[in-house]
């Protein structure tokens, strides 16, 4: 892992600061243009706009005392606010994929589908965090922005690779590439630290059930002491979380927090896999069902309410 303003796809961008990733196309569809080998596999793309975000058009966010008491009553999926952060930024793009496609574009384009299925389900006050500046910063920006929103759920999307060490060579499209097929699979993570571990757990939980529900298995190598530094303790089996107590955004965030890594970009497999729109739209799908059960457990057995 390593406009109209405020508004994309119907989505609210939110953040004091954030601004836009472009002001015609998106990042994905610029990264399309540089990469036109990626068209012969992924349906064509829409294109889709960012306008720049005046951080006074953002509406403040309600009195602590406003805000829903999840644990006192169900909440209302209209007044629910979850924040999709985006992971990476333009400027620190994050890992490389087996195509030598940023894993910003990745986290870009699944953010925004979960996003859209979100909106479709009634979450009407889902917000989508797009953070610009170098790596360190913008984590800081993120937990600013997130906890300034008293959101109620904060949801960062990343896809996966593996320590430099693991990387193969190969050749793709006539550039120096690497790759790693050794490794696949989403993984879950949540922070200890977070003051609201167990909320973040349960949350974890569910998304982790939910991909295991879409057929999707969890990447199982950061239980291995080939990891080194990287390697995690795995909290829950079946559905692939690990502890990750030192990530800022996980840690600082004062609602809970989950960070998904949504598959591995460097498993050249896996990354024709992330970059269809059809595994997108079934992995939105999951987490959409975990968010409704998040909100209200009754879902899960009797469907919407």
């Amino acid at each position: 892992m390593r406009g109209n303003r405020g508004r994309t796809m119907g989505v609210p961008l939110v953040a004091a600061l954030v601004l836009a990733v472009g002001t015609t196309d998106t990042v994905w569809s610029r990264h399309m243009a540089r990469h036109p080998h990626l068209h012969a596999v992924v349906a064509k793309h829409r294109k889709m706009r960012l306008a720049a975000l005046d951080p006074t058009a953002i509406a403040p966010a309600p009195a602590a005392s406003k805000r829903q008491n999840l644990s006192a009553a169900r909440c209302d999926p209209t007044t629910f606010r979850i924040v999709l952060d985006v992971g990476h930024t333009a400027e620190s793009e994050g890992a490389l994929s087996a195509r030598n496609v940023a894993e910003f574009d990745f986290n870009l384009r699944l953010a925004q589908r979960i996003a859209e299925r979100l909106k479709a389900d009634g979450f009407a006050d889902a917000r989508l965090l797009v953070t610009q500046g170098r790596s360190t910063p913008s984590l800081f920006r993120r937990v600013a922005a997130a906890n300034e929103l008293q959101a109620d759920l904060f949801l960062s999307i990343h896809h996966d690779s593996v320590p430099n060490f693991l990387l193969e060579n190969w050749e793709f499209d006539g550039r120096k590439s690497h790759f790693s097929d050794r490794f696949a699979g989403y993984s879950v993570f949540v922070s200890r630290e977070n003051p609201q571990f167990g909320a973040s757990l349960k949350f974890a939980e569910l998304v982790g059930r939910e991909m295991r529900a879409q057929g999707l298995t969890y990447a199982r190598q950061y239980t291995l002491p080939v990891m080194g530094r990287y390697q995690r303790q795995l909290l829950d089996k079946d559905t692939g979380v690990y502890r990750y107590d030192e990530l800022v955004v996980l840690r600082k965030t004062r609602m809970p927090a989950v960070l998904l890594e949504a598959g591995s970009i460097i498993n050249r497999d896996e990354e024709l896999k992330m970059s269809s729109p059809e595994h997108q739209a079934m992995i939105a799908s999951g987490v959409a069902t975990a968010v409704r059960e998040f909100c209200d457990p009754r879902w899960a057995i009797l469907g919407p309410l």
